[in-house]
C-alpha cells in the first residue's frame, strides 16, 4: 500500500515538473481555458434555472417543467423551430458539397503561383466580421444602385429588394454564408488531398487512368473521413444557424422567416429579462445538438466504420 501511495506521489511530481518546464505554454493556454471555462463551463452548471423561477436577490425557487411547457405550447416557438431548422438545413446541408467541390478545383489548378492567388482571395471574408458583411452585402443587395440590380436592370429585369423580400432573404442569408466561409471551410479537404501519396497517382496515370478516374477512386476516397468527421461536427450547430448572421440581415419584414432559436433566446432573455424561458430554449437547442451529433456518429459507425472519435 505504501509502494502505490509513494508510486502516485512519484507521478505527481514529474506532472508538476514538466507543467513547469512547460509553463509559458501552459501561460499562453491560460486565456483560451479561463474563457471556455468563464463563456461554456459555467454556463452549464448554471443551465439549472430552466427549472427554477429566476430571483435576482434570494435563492431561485424550483418551477419544475414549468418552462418547457410554456415553450411547447407557445406558436412563436414552433415558428422559429421551423426557421432554425429549413436556415440551418441550408447552411449545413446544402452548402456542404460545395467545400469539397472547391477544395477539388483547387487541386486541379497547376499554376502554384495563380492558386496561391486564389486561396488567399477565397480566405480573406473569413475573417471578416458579420457586420462588415451585412454592410458589404446589404450595399450589393440595394434596390437603388445595388450592383445586382444594376445587372439585372442591363437584362430588362425588375429591380428586387432581396433584403426585405421574404422569398429571397433565405438564399441571402445562404449565399453570404458561403461567400464567407466556402475558401476557410476546404482547408480541411484540401490539406487531406495535399496528403495523398504522389506514388498513387503514377500507379494510376500507369495504368491509363483519366482524371476523373483519378478524382473518383483515389482523391474522393481520401476524403471520407475528413467529410464524415467535419459533417458530424456540423450537425451539432445545427440548432444554432447563426445569430451573428441572421442578427445583422433582420429587419422587420423578414423576421418572420428568418427568425431563429438564438435571436429568441436574446429576445426574451436579454431585451424581456425572462431568464428561465430563455434557459430553457438553450437548455433543448443544446441537447438536441448533442443528440444529432452521437446519432450521426453511431450511423456513420455503423455504415463507413469512420466518426468522430
Amino acid at each position: 500500500m505504501q509502494a502505490k501511495v509513494e508510486k502516485k506521489a512519484g507521478k505527481k511530481n514529474k506532472t508538476l515538473q514538466h507543467m513547469w518546464k512547460d509553463r509559458v505554454l501552459y501561460l499562453m493556454l491560460a486565456p483560451t481555458l479561463i474563457y471556455f471555462l468563464i463563456f461554456r463551463v459555467w454556463p452549464i452548471i448554471n443551465m439549472r434555472l430552466a427549472f427554477c423561477n429566476y430571483r435576482a436577490k434570494g435563492p431561485w425557487e424550483f418551477a419544475g417543467l414549468k418552462y418547457f411547457d410554456m415553450i411547447f405550447k407557445s406558436s412563436t416557438f414552433m415558428e422559429i423551430l421551423r426557421n432554425t431548422l429549413i436556415i440551418s438545413f441550408m447552411k449545413y446541408i446544402l452548402l456542404f458539397p460545395f467545400f469539397v467541390i472547391f477544395a477539388l478545383l483547387l487541386n486541379e489548378i497547376r499554376c502554384g503561383k495563380f492558386r496561391k492567388y486564389v486561396q488567399i482571395i477565397s480566405y480573406m471574408p473569413h475573417f471578416l466580421s458579420w457586420v462588415v458583411i451585412a454592410g458589404i452585402w446589404i450595399s450589393m443587395l440595394s434596390v437603388s444602385g445595388g450592383a445586382v440590380n444594376q445587372i439585372m436592370g442591363w437584362f430588362g429585369l425588375d429591380a428586387v429588394d432581396f433584403m426585405t423580400n421574404k422569398g429571397t432573404i433565405r438564399w441571402v442569408l445562404f449565399f453570404s454564408e458561403g461567400w464567407r466561409s466556402l475558401g476557410w471551410d476546404s482547408i480541411v479537404y484540401f490539406t487531406a488531398i495535399l496528403a495523398i501519396s504522389p506514388d498513387l497517382y503514377e500507379a494510376a496515370t500507369v495504368d491509363g487512368a483519366k482524371r476523373i478516374d483519378i478524382i473518383r477512386y483515389i482523391i474522393l476516397p481520401a476524403l471520407v473521413v475528413p467529410m464524415t468527421t467535419m459533417f458530424i461536427l456540423n450537425l451539432g450547430f445545427f440548432m444554432t444557424a447563426g445569430f451573428d448572421q441572421v442578427f445583422n440581415f433582420t429587419n422587420q419584414s423578414v423576421n418572420s422567416v428568418i427568425d431563429i432559436l438564438d435571436t429568441y433566446v436574446y429576445r426574451i432573455g436579454l431585451e424581456s429579462g425572462q431568464y428561465s424561458l430563455a434557459t430553457a430554449v438553450a437548455l433543448i437547442k443544446g441537447i438536441v445538438g448533442v443528440f444529432l451529433v452521437l446519432v450521426t456518429h453511431l450511423v456513420s459507425k455503423k455504415v463507413t466504420g469512420k466518426g468522430v472519435w
